[in-house]
């Protein structure tokens, strides 16, 4: 008997393995404390993650192959992966185990460990999910200084021939960024999200609950953004060209107190667990956009495909080029503990408090919102990356490392020194108030830097820069803001420091 593992972040429908039926053949999914402990994860990220393969399990048992399901609350459950595997390999008598290469660094050690312990032959297949290997971003970029995603995202349309016109870009130009930065004002009018349905959430958030999982955040089974099944999340995709793509470039870096998810397709989790694969996702959205030329612009599109081919693919080309010591990074040595309001909610500075509590509820916040917003106070400041990176990890439903650390050890906080991102994603009141209505009813002023009332984020952005000026001295990016520094007076200054000094202290109290 041969046994196959499937991770739960692997429930690939269109994978090899499953193009013919064998009986010799046993698929292994399994639920453990191994993964819901080793971070504390909001309660919608575990039904979420328990549901799809719950229903994976379901779809591979119709296709007419064996499985083994492990439930979090089977009295069989070792709770470990390598445990499980040891007596699932026993309980077959099998002569062969295979496993997809895990996404993770750790998953893909304790594996490889754990497979040359055996006597039984392994074998490791690829997961057939991305449109590059591991070490491709390695291999394009070797040489190079800087690992500018720019370059990658193009080679990457010119390999797959995505929005290509006799090999040169459509439109006239690789890159519609300048175009993607528009503030909702209202209108045009956003859609209701697109919600899946599903009968098992409230049973399965039970059992995690009568198991003493500890989780975070709020649960809301009639308002639940997670595709439960490939169908589910093929539809999803589908809500997204029919009702979202017309406006998703325009405004995919705005934010409002009333919206929540503005036109965000919201299919990174199902992408994340593979229900869906990238490619299919971009030639779908193309595919739409060509039949409804007329009504969408490419700026629309391209800003989307730029997220999934460019920006997804470059970041799991990051993680496995720097890992492990990747994980270890903390270039600007920022010490101090995340603010506790990151887990309640609970602070006066609007932005936050919306971005926060958006999180809680629903397990899900856009990439301005977690890189502008949470990320940019973190960094301003100066969290331990360590703190920071293990609540991305558990807020949101579609963190997975791969795709979590370089996002916020590299691009949120910098602290891989400039590997991901060029320059320190921050920046003072001026920015939130350009790109959301955050600061219109804020119990602090945008325009101030000094005074009990002053914008937090005023005072710690130029502390920051002046924290941190030896370590940007050289940085082309930061020169005019360290220019602006040189101009503020001593005494000004002074004052800065020391209201952002008492932020730091005690952020809580703000």
């Amino acid at each position: 008997m041969i046994i196959r593992l499937i991770l739960g972040d692997q429930l690939n429908e269109q994978h090899s393995w499953f193009k013919t039926r064998n009986e010799d053949v046993v698929y292994v999914i399994m639920e453990m404390k191994q993964e819901t402990d080793y971070v504390k994860h909001h309660i919608q990220k575990v039904v979420a993650f328990f549901s799809a393969m719950r229903n994976f399990n379901k779809r591979l048992n119709k296709l007419g192959h064996k499985t083994h399901y492990i439930a979090l609350d089977d009295r069989s459950n070792k709770q470990h992966l390598s445990e499980n595997l040891k007596f699932v390999l026993n309980h077959y008598n099998a002569t062969k185990f295979e496993y997809q290469l895990p996404d993770e660094f750790r998953l893909d050690k304790q594996l490889k460990e754990f497979s040359s312990s055996l006597k039984v032959e392994t074998s490791a297949v690829d997961s057939e999910h991305f449109m590059t290997s591991r070490n491709d971003l390695t291999d394009f970029f070797e040489g190079k200084k800087q690992l500018l995603m720019e370059f990658f995202y193009r080679n990457m349309r010119k390999q797959f021939n995505i929005l290509l016109e006799g090999g040169q870009p459509l439109g006239g130009q690789w890159n519609f960024d300048k175009n993607n930065r528009n503030k909702w004002k209202g209108t045009p009018e956003i859609p209701n999200p697109y919600l899946p349905k599903s009968d098992q959430l409230i049973e399965i958030k039970n059992m995690i609950d009568s198991q003493g999982i500890k989780t975070l955040g709020n649960f809301n089974a009639n308002y639940f953004l997670f595709a439960n099944t490939r169908r589910e999340a093929l539809e999803q995709l589908d809500y997204f060209c029919q009702n979202l793509l017309i406006h998703f470039g325009d405004y995919q870096d705005a934010m409002h107190t009333e919206e929540e998810n503005l036109f965000h397709s919201r299919i990174s989790f199902s992408l994340n667990v593979k229900l869906i694969n990238p490619l299919e996702v971009v030639q779908k959205v193309i595919e739409y956009y060509h039949k409804n030329e007329d009504a969408i612009e490419l700026s629309q599109v391209e800003g989307f495909v730029r997220q999934i081919i460019g920006w997804r693919e470059y970041i799991r080309g990051i993680y496995w080029k720097e890992m492990p010591n990747y994980k270890n990074l903390n270039a600007l040595n920022n010490k101090n503990p995340l603010p506790n309001f990151y887990w309640t909610g609970k602070t006066k500075m609007s932005c936050l408090s919306h971005s926060i509590n958006n999180s809680l509820d629903h397990a899900y916040a856009h990439h301005i919102q977690r890189l502008m917003i949470t990320g940019n106070f973190s960094l301003l400041a100066q969290v331990d990356p360590n703190e920071i990176d293990a609540w991305y990890l558990g807020i949101y439903a579609d963190a997975i490392e791969w795709v979590q650390l370089p996002n916020t050890r590299g691009m949120s906080q910098w602290a891989d020194g400039g590997i991901v991102a060029t320059k320190p994603y921050v920046s003072a009141a001026a920015y939130i108030n350009k790109m959301s209505t955050y600061c219109t009813n804020c119990s602090y002023d945008k325009n101030k830097r000094l005074g009990e009332d002053a914008c937090p984020f005023n005072s710690l952005y130029w502390n920051f820069l002046d924290d941190k000026k030896q370590h940007f001295a050289k940085n082309n990016r930061m020169s005019m803001m360290l220019r602006l520094l040189e101009k503020i007076p001593v005494e000004e200054l002074a004052a800065i420091k020391e209201r952002a000094g008492a932020i730091i202290q005690d952020p809580d109290a703000y």
